[in-house]
This record gives C-alpha cells, structure tokens and sequence, in this order.
C-alpha cells in the first residue's frame, strides 16, 4: 500500500483536535481510494496554507471579560437542560463526519439522501472535510482554549474522556463542519437553502448545549465555515464538483421516492429552531 504524502499525513493528525473523542470519524487521508483503487487520491481543494483562518478569526474572549463571563453563563445555563428534547438532539448531533451530517439534514431537505445514490455530493463534501480538518487545526493550534467542562463536574452529553480533554475549544470544529457542509447544500439545493441553513444553525447550537463549546466558539466556526466556504468559490475544481453535485440532485431527487425524515427528530429541530441558545 503507497505511503500518505507527508502534507495529507499531517491532516489525520489535525484530525483528532476538530472531533476529539470522535477522532475517528475524520476523513481519511489516503494516497489511494481503497473503494475504487483505480481512482486517484482524495486531496483538499486548496493548497496548503491558501486560507490561515487564524488571521480571520478574532481571538478568544480574554479570561474575566465581559464576553467570557457571557460565555460562562451561557454553559451554566444550559446545564439545565439535560434530559430534555433539546439535550437528546444535541447529543444526537455529536456524531460528525459526511454521512451523519447528510442525514441531519434529512428534515430540511424533506427526504433522506442516500449517500450510495450521490456519489459526486458524497465526494465534495468528502473532500471539503479536509479544508474543514486544516482551517480548524491552525487556530485550535494557535488559541489552545479550554473547553468549558474542564475544572467542573456539571453534566454534558458526551463522556469526559482524555482526548475530548485535550481537544482545543476554540473554534468550534463540528460547528466549522456544519457551517461549510450546510453552506455547500443551499448553493447545491437552493430551493431548501433557507432550511438547510437553519439546520446548520442548530448543529453548532448543539455543541453548546451539549457543553463541550463556548459559545463564543461556535460563533468563531460559523465565521470560520463561511472563510472556507469563500475560499473554496476560487477553487476550479470546487465550483466544477459543486455544479455536478447540484446537476445530480436535480437528476436523482425526483426519482428517490418516499424516503422520510424521522417525524421525532424533526419536531425536535423545529423547537430547537424557535429557541435559539445564547
């Protein structure tokens, strides 16, 4: 098996600071594609060090400002919620990666996608991750924030393991991932973008209630999804793969049939979108 190219090694490792103990779940840098070996390598659209998000974002809230004492009461309020409909679906939101993401958005597409039947979709998003991997790695690396759970033994919706521990806080990497996902979907769907966007809204939401993020992290991986998602319009191949994604849902929508949403989890995304967290 081919070795991976250092500049793609240097993605897995990046890998582990955007999900923490969901490292796993990262695309896979890989010199070859093991599904169709005779396709070539899956690399990120942009060069190495095109986009320094560090340079975008402003840095974190400094400890005992006004923010970070808002940031503060923001995860002790939100403790409180534990149990309810809007924990569940925070907790359910943990899991990451192009699948899981796809079907999030099942409710605001209106429909399940397959991801079997979408193969180019499947491929931008795939490949945007490893954007996503290198415009969270530089400011975590940067920044080196604290999560809010650390030093406390209030309740979040994931286990306290060592990597989340040692996972950076700032900026939030599924909020970035979500962020970038869901703006690729309403320019590939445009006539569900104002759902979609709203979903992607929730997504990162979720990462604050869950009380893994700050929410002044969140709204760093909103802006910094929206960088990304800039950066990537001057990527050839980005707008050539997007306007074949957007071709293909054109051709596959219409003949995908009855494939509905879970009625549950869209009720909950439903509260959940009329009860922004602060």
């Amino acid at each position: 098996m081919p070795r991976p190219i250092p500049v793609l090694a240097a993605f897995l490792l990046a890998a582990a600071a955007i999900h923490g103990a969901n490292a796993q779940e990262a695309a896979p840098p890989i010199a070859a594609d093991p599904v169709r070996p005779g396709k070539p390598a899956r690399v990120p659209y942009l060069a190495p060090g095109a986009l320094d998000t560090t340079a975008v974002l402003p840095p974190p809230p400094p400890p005992g400002s006004e923010a970070a004492r808002a940031d503060k009461a923001a995860y002790d309020a939100t403790r409180a919620l534990k149990d309810t409909p809007r924990w569940h679906l925070a907790t359910h939101d943990v899991a990451s990666g192009v699948a899981s993401l796809l079907d999030d958005f099942s409710c605001s597409i209106g429909r399940r996608l397959d991801p079997a039947r979408l193969p180019v979709l499947i491929g931008v998003l795939e490949r945007a991750r490893l954007d996503v991997v290198e415009a969270v790695r530089r400011p975590k690396e940067v920044y080196r924030r604290e999560r809010p759970h650390l030093g406390n033994d209030a309740p979040i919706c994931v286990a306290r393991t060592e990597p989340l521990a040692r996972s950076p806080s700032y900026p939030s990497g599924h909020t970035t991932e979500g962020w970038t996902f869901a703006l690729i979907l309403a320019a590939a769907m445009p006539e569900h973008a104002t759902a979609i966007l709203r979903r992607g809204r929730i997504y990162g939401e979720s990462r604050i209630v869950c009380g893994v993020h700050w929410p002044s992290d969140v709204e760093a991986g909103r802006d910094n999804g929206a960088a990304l998602f800039a950066a990537l319009q001057g990527s050839a191949a980005f707008r050539a793969d997007l306007d074949a994604a957007r071709a293909e849902l054109a051709a596959i929508l219409p003949a995908l049939g009855a494939a509905d949403p879970d009625p549950a989890t869209c009720a909950m995304e439903a509260a959940a979108a009329g009860k922004p967290v602060p």
